[in-house]
């Protein structure tokens, strides 16, 4: 198995600690993200962001989903 890139390390802590700051579940992110127009079921969602492989599109929906406004990248 290929090992995670650190980009893919932080794309996924990037959303993860988004989700624990604002104490947003999985099966809330996919409620979320339903509003904005991206289906996407709880397994799927999880999945993807455990492997910290997804297009940045789909990171941008999915803090625009949780009201994300700024994002610190240092």
């Amino acid at each position: 198995m290929p090992e995670r890139t650190d980009w893919e390390a932080r794309a996924r802590g990037l959303i993860r600690g988004e989700m624990a700051r604002q104490g947003v579940t999985y099966a809330q992110l996919v409620g979320r993200l339903a509003e904005v127009g991206v289906k996407e079921d709880e397994r799927n969602l999880r999945n993807k962001v455990s492997r910290g492989k997804f297009t940045a599109a789909f990171m941008l929906a999915c803090l625009s989903a949780m009201g994300v406004r700024e994002v610190r990248i240092d």
